[in-house]
């Protein structure tokens, strides 16, 4: 079976690495092999060996967390077991507005990146705003709370409000 995606033109480079490290590194990681063209398309293949069946899709993973913000050694905790990569599609919540789009990803990262950094916190998860979306990296249960959050915001909930939501939630875990 192989696994095709596109990411974005500008994240082909990253997803590569100086001297194909990265490609090399996910390769070797998920047992995979990787041909990434310079617009964007990248083909993911288990190798005829591969001991894991899901090696494709955690390469997919570790490629899509590259490609949505996410540094290459932040997107090879994709390897663990349990820590998933959950993408949030902002367009659900904007439109087409373009403004609506800044609005909400303002809302979402906070003066100074401090509502991010209490997401990230509160959940234990790493979070990556890039073009038309959100991504979150971590354990499940910590990627679920997180995800709920942004959607909340999304939705134009008050920051205090998903504040409260999130420390909740941390009192039950």
């Amino acid at each position: 079976m192989t696994e095709n995606i596109r990411i974005p033109q500008a994240r082909v480079a990253i997803v590569i690495g100086k001297s194909g490290e990265t490609k090399k590194q996910i390769e070797q990681s998920t047992q995979t092999i990787l041909s990434i063209s310079s617009d964007g398309n990248v083909q993911i293949e288990k190798k005829k060996d591969a001991l894991d069946p899901l090696a494709e899709w955690t390469a997919r993973d570790i490629v899509k967390a590259i490609s949505r913000g996410f540094s290459p050694e932040k997107a090879y905790d994709l390897l663990e077991e349990d820590v998933v990569l959950e993408i949030v599609e902002l367009k659900e919540f904007t439109g087409k507005s373009p403004k609506q789009m800044e609005r909400i990803k303002s809302r979402i990262i906070g003066r100074a990146g401090k509502c991010r950094e209490r997401i990230e916190s509160s959940t234990e998860t790493d979070i990556s705003i890039y073009g038309k979306t959100v991504s979150v990296i971590g354990r499940m249960d910590g990627v679920s709370i997180a995800k709920e959050a942004i959607i909340k915001l999304a939705n134009g909930q008050m920051h205090s409000t998903v504040y409260r939501f999130l420390d909740m939630r941390r009192k039950v875990h």
